[in-house]
């Protein structure tokens, strides 16, 4: 519930130190606000990505410029630069380096949660809930809009599916085409935000499907693999329109909290032996 508070930088709850910077984060609730200060020099290719296990930065910022110059290059070749003044949003894919002498100083919005942080030890074994989603009939639509429409139609959907893994703590891994894959180190986190992300696809209208997972999965440079990928897709292939559905282990991890599911049955799943209940997640 919306509330009256206040929180300082200055008293932070907790700082990251990396290379040439530092973030400071402040929560209210569900939001998580970062103060970023950049040195000259600093550069998220040497300075960061160590520390992430990604090629590039696979965070969406939205966020405002304080004092300083960062530059921008995305994955396909697009450069921007910022400065003192402006408000900037930048997608998953990208390098980003301090311009000049002057130390950057900015405020983001969306992005800080996991900047210079890998939930995930990589190279190695972890416990995490797997969400994918899809748009449901996707081909259609694009016959319905044109190719224009369609790509402005999936940038609105992206933003969206975006927003809700920033608040629910989700670490986006891959896109899909026309979905997502992340991953959480809740269960509960994963299917509250897979409901959101239905609820979000909706409103910029669009009828989205989503299949939870948990198993055990490994990262490596940013991917995830395992059984347990497999395991989600194939949960994901059972869900409807706007359907959330949760694996068996999911609703095992689940038990005790106040998400109600219902059974969807017994199926047997290409890739893994024998028959597996798979739950519809209600209301």
């Amino acid at each position: 519930m919306p509330r009256l508070q206040r929180r300082s930088f200055i008293n932070s709850e907790e700082i990251r130190r990396f290379p040439n910077g530092e973030l400071r984060l402040v929560t209210f609730d569900d939001i998580v606000f970062g103060e970023f200060r950049f040195q000259p020099g600093w550069r998220w290719s040497n300075d960061v990505r160590a520390i992430a296990g990604t090629a590039q930065c696979e965070h969406r910022h939205v966020g405002f410029v304080i004092s300083g110059q960062l530059h921008i290059v995305m994955n396909d070749g697009a450069t921007m630069d910022f400065v003192a003044g402006d408000i900037y949003e930048i997608p998953p894919g990208h390098d980003a380096w301090v311009v000049g002498d002057v130390p950057y100083h900015g405020v983001e919005f969306s992005g800080a949660r996991t900047f210079a942080q890998s939930p995930f030890d990589l190279g190695g074994g972890v416990i995490a809930t797997l969400l994918f989603t899809d748009i449901v009939g996707s081909t259609a639509k694009l016959e319905q809009l044109g190719d224009v429409r369609w790509r402005a139609k999936l940038v609105e959907h992206n933003s969206a599916m975006r927003t809700e893994l920033d608040r629910h703590r989700g670490r986006e891994l891959k896109t899909t085409g026309d979905g997502f894959l992340a991953a959480f180190d809740s269960a509960l986190r994963a299917v509250r935000c897979a409901q959101a992300m239905v609820e979000a696809a909706r409103r910029v209208g669009l009828e989205i499907r989503a299949g939870c997972h948990t198993g055990e999965v490994e990262l490596v440079q940013g991917d995830v693999f395992g059984v347990a990928v497999h395991a989600a897709a194939r949960v994901l292939s059972l869900a409807g329109d706007s359907e959330v559905l949760a694996s068996w282990t999911t609703r095992d991890v689940l038990a005790g909290s106040n998400i109600r599911l219902e059974s969807r049955g017994h199926h047997a799943l290409k890739g893994l032996e024998g028959e597996r209940e798979v739950f519809r997640v209600l209301g």
